[in-house]
């Protein structure tokens, strides 16, 4: 992993799981009201069954989600 500056955001889908989100970001609703999360690294759920979203509660493994951390290929 590169070293990243200070200042970028990023985020990290997992495989089967969650996207990690790190750095300074703010996270708001579509209304535009900020959502404090509480700390600087967060995961953000995508499988939809977290009972905490946006954010992930680990739901995604018993569900059997599956996802890959890459980018499907153009078709």
């Amino acid at each position: 992993m590169r070293d990243e500056p200070d200042d970028l955001v990023t985020v990290t889908p997992c495989e089967d799981g969650p996207l990690l989100l790190r750095g300074p970001f703010t996270l708001v609703t579509q209304d535009g009201r900020t959502i404090d999360p509480g700390r600087d690294t967060v995961a953000l759920c995508r499988c939809g069954r977290s009972g905490t979203k946006p954010f992930c509660d680990g739901s995604h493994k018993p569900t059997g989600f599956r996802a890959a951390s890459e980018p499907n290929p153009p078709a």
